[in-house]
């Protein structure tokens, strides 16, 4: 849970799993295990992945599955972000990514970013997840702002952001670099405030 501590705003976030595990039944969230390394490995080999999330290893293999699981724990124990393995509840099966990163530990602003594997995608799986964690964020744990950014060429993302009752803000223009594509990145700024989750 997020936990407000002293500080200058009287803030400061403190990310740990919550109990119970967020769930609506169709999905449900839970932190990565090592177990999930074969899954990650063959999801993070998709290429609509590596063009999107352009700073995945690619090639992408076991070994950096297990890297990014063990780095997902360190997150967690520094309370600086909650990653979650999505999993379908009629399978039991990891279908994707979703984590928040703090940006603002003080004054409570977090971000998020999410990926899908490619046979679960187009049917709202992302949505779900979506509204479950920014839900879970700002109004079980009173995170004041829920931050998110995509590449304005991904439209399935900005899709995914506008269904789960974010507010487009505005866009990031030039601000990264997909080395793979050899472009600069113009980043559309979507966000979820305590006002809007009331």
């Amino acid at each position: 849970m997020l936990r407000f501590c002293g500080g200058l705003y009287r803030g400061g976030v403190e990310l740990r799993p919550p109990e119970p595990p967020l769930s609506d039944g169709i999905v449900s969230l839970r932190p990565w295990t090592l177990d999930d390394v074969p899954a990650i490995a063959v999801a993070c080999e998709d290429p609509e992945i590596a063009r999107w999330i352009h700073q995945l290893p690619s090639p992408y293999r076991e070994s950096d599955a297990r890297e990014y699981v063990h780095s997902t724990v360190v997150a967690w124990n520094d309370k600086l972000g909650a990653f979650f393995a999505i999993v379908e509840c009629s399978s039991g099966g990891v279908i994707g990514s979703i984590a928040l990163h703090v940006l603002d530990r003080e004054l409570a602003n977090l971000e998020v970013g999410y990926w899908m594997a490619a046979p679960a995608r187009g049917r709202g799986l992302t949505t779900r997840a979506l509204m479950l964690l920014s839900a879970w964020a700002l109004r079980g744990v009173g995170a004041q702002r829920v931050q998110l950014r995509a590449d304005v060429l991904n439209t399935a993302s900005l899709r995914v952001a506008e269904k789960a009752g974010f507010t487009r803000e505005g866009t990031l223009r030039a601000s990264g670099f997909n080395e793979r594509e050899g472009r600069r990145v113009d980043y559309a700024v979507f966000s979820l405030v305590q006002d809007d989750a009331a």
